[in-house]
């Protein structure tokens, strides 16, 4: 497996990097055009999360892509506040995400699988996983 890891100022504008790092790998490994789509969806919300929810004095964040045969994997790694998942109840995190954004909701449709691992201090990781179906190789 091939990794490649960016690290991102917590600035809006370098979202459009992370894009179009996620199109040309996934371009690569032979993803349909829909797919690619997705994931540039997805990176672009999860990142906007973290530039959204920073407030602390972080000044970048790290993006990492995993390349597998059959799957992209992609980490979105930020040393913020965090927040301890167990403590939010489904319905504290639907009004959370409604009053915020559908970036979680939309990143969870998008993907095939999503993790997300956070500790209150430490900071927070959101791992993406895309399946390269059969049909879509070239």
């Amino acid at each position: 497996m091939d990794e490649i890891k960016l690290t991102l100022p917590t600035k809006i504008e370098y979202i459009s990097l992370a894009r179009l790092t996620i199109a040309s790998v996934a371009n690569g490994m032979g993803f349909s055009i829909e797919d690619v789509e997705d994931l540039k969806v997805a990176v672009s919300e999860a990142c906007a999360n973290v530039i959204m929810h920073s407030v602390t004095p972080q000044k970048s964040y790290e993006l990492i892509y995993t390349i597998g045969e059959k799957s992209l994997i992609f980490s979105v790694v930020d040393k913020g506040i965090g927040f301890v998942p167990e403590k939010e109840t489904n319905r504290e995190l639907k009004e959370l995400e409604l009053t915020n954004g559908f970036g979680l909701i939309i990143i969870k449709m998008l993907m095939d699988e999503v993790k997300i691992q956070s500790e209150e201090g430490l900071g927070s990781t959101i791992t993406m996983v895309k399946n390269l179906h059969v049909n879509d190789a070239l």
